[in-house]
This record gives structure tokens, C-alpha cells and sequence, in this order.
């Protein structure tokens, strides 16, 4: 073989080799051609082609092994998503400029051709952009290195990197596109409940309260002052007070206006079933009818009980005494806080509460968690609804259907509590002072109670009591959400102060303030059987 012979041979496995390493590195190879020409080692129209060839041959590789592999990879859930987020964005008229731009891009090139073949974008569009770009971008490069032939190699390293830089940026994006929707609803729903403050957990959100009751406890020398604001209620209503003695106490006074309601004591699920059965009968009390812990604060283990198996349910969950009570449908609910100083004839209305029970419409599509997840307010309170559902959650609610969230009307239950002050009336007033004056030792606490209209609530008619808490109960009006974090811990103030003033005022009377110890006590015997109520309606 002569030399001019084995030169064109050597130059034509050059190209080859060029554009057959173009396959694994685009950049690379593409300079090396660029170098070989510069340096008068291989014909620069035959580099320059080898070097084209092999890009182009590589995107429409891409581009076929996509649009083959398309049909298997979609078996798989996550692509199968991921896909069809893709392909709506491949569907906008920008899809083209995006595929072109990708090869200034370093890499965004292969995910780019990966996408327009899983996407089917037509061969000849996809063809004639890479076409385009590959002869752009090796005229780029074969000019760079014709006037600067010293910097091959740190141009290769520098494109290498870009490359890395390129795809790793790629990749965020696609992550982003993909699950971007669901990281920005978590982080806006995230910081809305930390702007929305009456959805902070307890612990934060009383955070400033013993400090509260410190300086109280310095300004009225006495730190547990609180357990004789009521002279009615073990430790004032503070904690361990019995629910059936303050109810059988308003059944006495005040038969006409409060539910009634009857103990249920600790024996097996049988005497318990029958004991129920007998107060049934004798006070003419159907389904659906309430059971609670006689011994429980924010509507821990309240249930609507709508058949003998759902009271047999709960009775073999709760051992501790229970509280039965007819069940008052309302429809309205609102908490009405009241004190009155011993020393005082005439008591006062400190703030109402109007109490909204949430509820959510079917559509016939979505079930009710996803309903949840799309309300304004519940989705805040998404794991209180869910887990108290249960597998009702995943039930789809006919169209029109509406479903209510919540029974109980606690806040921490998920009821929405809105500032009720123009229910309030000189009529009402007097009504809820006449009730609360017969009973003996009572002088401040909130009356949970259910009404017909606002209009009889206003006259001080038509409504019954099924609660009245003492001094650990709020004026819970407090929770509106108009209303700032200031003004909640300054009414939360003021109503603490009211409370160690009546204290105040009945220790000169008399009365002895608890040892802190056995409140305490009081209270880690209630958080121990507090355990074994369920999850309340």
C-alpha cells in the first residue's frame, strides 16, 4: 500500500472513530476533529463531517430508542406520570425553540431528545432542528479551535463541567416540573399555618400562659388561686371536675334548658349495656344519643352513638365512668363565657362563641380526604378529619351530598369557632345570670349549649345546655381568625386575671386554694386515663 493510499485510509478510520466516539462523548469528539483539523492532520471538511455525523446520528439514536422504549417504560407508575406531565408540556408551541436551545445547553441535550422521543415528536421536525443545531454547534466549535488551537483541551475540561452543571440543572427543573405543584402547596400550606396562628399546636400556642399566670399568682399572692374561682367544681374547674355532678346540678335548677344527661359507672360491658338500656326506657331517649368520659377536657372521647353496636364499641373501649346524654340537634352551637364576683349580685357575659361544624360537598368524583385536601380551612386540620373518618375517608360522596366533619364542638376537634358578640342581648344576659346564680359556688366557666335560631338565642329562649366548664374552659371566640395573636393573648389575659380575682375574692371568703402538688396529681391521674378514649366524633 503507498503512502497517499494509507493516508486517505488513516484519515477515513479517523472520521469513523470520530463519529463513533461522537456517541458516547458529543463535546469530545467534536473537538478532537476540531484539533486534528487545526493541526493539518486530518482534511478539515472530512473532520468537520465525522465530526457533524456523529452528533446527528446520536440525537435521532436517542430520539429512536425513546420513542420504541416508550411502550414498556410506561408500565411503571411513576413514569407513566411523569410522562404525561411531559407530554403536556411537549404540547406547547415553545417545545421546538426548548429542543434547539438544548444544544447550546451542555447537558440538557440527551433528557431533551429523551423527551421529544417519548413525547413522539414527528421525525421530520425532530430531524431537521438536530440537523441544524449539530451543523451550528461543530462550525462553533471547529472555529473556536481553528483560531485558539492551544485550547483544546481546557475548552474539552471547561465543557465537561458545563455539561455536569448543564444536566444536574436539568434535573432540578424536571424534579421541579414534576412534583413542583406538590412542593409549593406544602411549603404555602406550611407557612399558612404558621401565619394562621389559631392552627398551632397547643403547646406552642400556650407558650405564654405560665407566664401569664405567674405574674397573676405575684399580684394576688396566691398560686392556686384558680382552684376556688368555683366553689362547685374539684379544683375550679381547673382539672379532674365531674361532668355529671354539674350537669345533675343545672338538670335540678334549671331542668328546662339543660340536655339531659346520667352516669354510666365503671363495671363490664353487660351491666354497662343494661344499665344503659334502663335509662333509656325510663327517660324516653332514642338513637342517637351521646356518650362521653364523665372526666375529659376539649371534647376528648365525645361520640354520637347511633346504634346499640356502636355503644357496645365504646363501652368496651372506655372503662371509666361515662356520661349519657340526650342528644340536642340544634342545629346552631355556641359557648357563651360568664363570671361573677362573689361579692356581686349581677354577673356578666365576657365573650360568645358562634360554633361552625364544617362540612364538605361531594362531587361524585373525588373522595372525601381529597375534599379535605381542597377546602380552604380543613385541609389545615386534614389529619384530625382522616384519622377520625377512618376508611370513610376514602369513600367518593355522591354529588350534592354534604358531609359533616365534626360532632363535637371543640376547636382541637376541628370545629370552626367565630366571635358570636351579636348574639349577645340584655335578654340573654339575664337568662344565662338567672341559670348560673342557682347554682351554688358557680361564678365563672363558658356555657357550651345548642339552639334553634339566633333570633330565639337572643331572647334567652329555645336553647339547652349540654355543657358548662369551669375555670380551664376559654372564651373561645378568642379563635376567630379576624382577630391577631395579640388580641388572642390579651383576651386570654384578661380572662385569666377574672380568674384569680374571683379567686381572690372567695379566699377572703373563706375558701382554701389546692395544694399545687394535688392538682398536679389530679392532673397526671387524668392524662393517664385520658389514654383510653377514643377518637371523638
Amino acid at each position: 500500500m503507498d503512502w497517499p493510499t494509507f493516508h486517505v485510509s488513516a484519515g477515513v478510520a479517523a472520521a469513523v472513530a470520530i463519529a463513533l466516539a461522537a456517541q458516547f462523548s458529543e463535546d469530545a469528539a467534536t473537538i478532537t476533529a476540531a484539533s486534528l483539523a487545526a493541526g493539518s492532520m486530518l482534511d478539515v471538511r472530512l473532520a468537520f463531517f465525522s465530526a457533524f455525523a456523529g452528533l446527528w446520528v446520536g440525537d435521532l439514536g436517542v430520539y429512536a430508542l425513546a420513542r420504541l422504549g416508550k411502550a414498556q417504560a410506561e408500565k411503571m407508575v411513576w413514569f407513566s406520570r411523569a410522562s404525561r406531565a411531559a407530554s403536556q408540556e411537549s404540547a406547547n408551541s415553545g417545545a421546538g425553540w426548548r429542543l434547539a436551545l438544548s444544544r447550546l445547553i451542555p447537558g440538557t441535550r440527551l433528557p431533551a431528545y429523551v423527551s421529544a422521543g417519548l413525547n413522539r415528536m414527528p421525525l421530520l421536525r425532530f430531524a431537521g432542528i438536530t440537523a441544524a443545531t449539530a451543523l451550528l454547534w461543530s462550525a462553533a466549535v471547529f472555529k473556536v479551535i481553528w483560531i485558539f488551537p492551544g485550547q483544546a483541551h481546557t475548552a474539552a475540561g471547561r465543557i465537561t463541567k458545563l455539561s455536569l452543571v448543564g444536566l444536574a440543572l436539568f434535573v432540578s427543573l424536571a424534579l421541579w416540573r414534576w412534583q413542583g405543584a406538590k412542593i409549593r402547596a406544602r411549603f404555602q400550606n406550611a407557612w399558612q399555618r404558621v401565619a394562621r396562628w389559631e392552627f398551632w399546636p397547643a403547646w406552642i400556642f400556650y407558650a405564654p400562659v405560665p407566664a401569664m399566670c405567674a405574674w397573676l399568682s405575684l399580684r394576688y399572692q396566691g398560686v392556686s388561686l384558680p382552684t376556688i374561682a368555683n366553689l362547685n367544681q374539684k379544683n375550679g374547674g381547673i382539672i379532674g371536675e365531674s361532668k355529671i355532678e354539674i350537669l345533675h346540678q343545672l338538670m335540678k335548677t334549671s331542668p328546662d334548658s339543660t340536655a339531659t344527661a346520667f352516669l354510666i359507672p365503671t363495671e363490664s360491658v353487660e351491666a354497662r349495656l343494661a344499665h344503659m338500656d334502663r335509662i333509656l326506657q325510663a327517660h324516653c331517649i332514642s338513637f342517637p344519643f351521646v356518650l362521653k368520659p364523665d372526666t375529659a377536657q376539649r371534647g376528648a372521647g365525645f361520640r354520637k352513638i347511633r346504634s346499640r353496636e356502636d355503644a357496645r364499641t365504646y363501652l368496651r373501649q372506655v372503662t371509666q365512668p361515662l356520661v349519657l346524654q340526650r342528644y340536642v340537634e340544634g342545629p346552631c352551637e355556641a359557648g357563651i363565657f360568664y363570671y361573677r364576683f362573689p361579692n356581686e349580685a349581677r354577673g356578666r357575659i365576657f365573650g360568645i362563641t358562634r360554633k361552625r361544624f364544617p362540612v364538605v360537598t361531594g362531587d361524585g368524583i373525588h373522595s372525601l380526604q381529597a375534599l379535605i385536601a381542597g377546602d380552604e380551612r380543613a385541609r389545615f386540620l386534614q389529619s384530625v378529619y382522616v384519622k377520625r373518618l377512618g376508611a370513610e375517608a376514602q369513600r367518593i360522596p355522591a354529588p350534592g351530598e354534604r358531609v359533616r366533619l365534626v360532632e363535637a364542638g371543640n376547636h382541637c376537634q376541628g370545629c370552626i369557632f367565630e366571635d358570636g358578640w351579636d348574639l349577645y342581648t340584655e335578654e340573654l344576659r339575664r337568662t344565662i345570670d338567672e341559670i348560673s346564680r342557682q347554682v351554688p359556688g358557680f361564678y365563672v366557666g363558658r356555657f357550651d349549649l345548642r339552639y334553634a335560631d339566633d333570633d330565639s338565642l337572643r331572647a334567652g329562649k329555645s336553647f339547652q345546655v349540654i355543657e358548662l366548664n369551669g375555670a380551664a374552659s376559654e372564651a373561645t371566640n378568642l379563635y376567630d381568625a379576624k382577630y391577631s395573636l395579640w388580641s388572642a393573648y390579651r383576651t386570654l389575659y384578661r380572662q385569666w386575671r377574672l380568674i384569680y380575682a374571683i379567686g381572690a375574692e372567695n379566699r377572703k371568703r373563706g375558701a382554701v386554694p389546692r395544694p399545687i402538688l394535688d392538682v398536679w396529681r389530679d392532673w397526671r391521674d387524668f392524662s393517664a386515663r385520658a389514654c383510653e378514649y377514643p377518637i371523638a366524633d
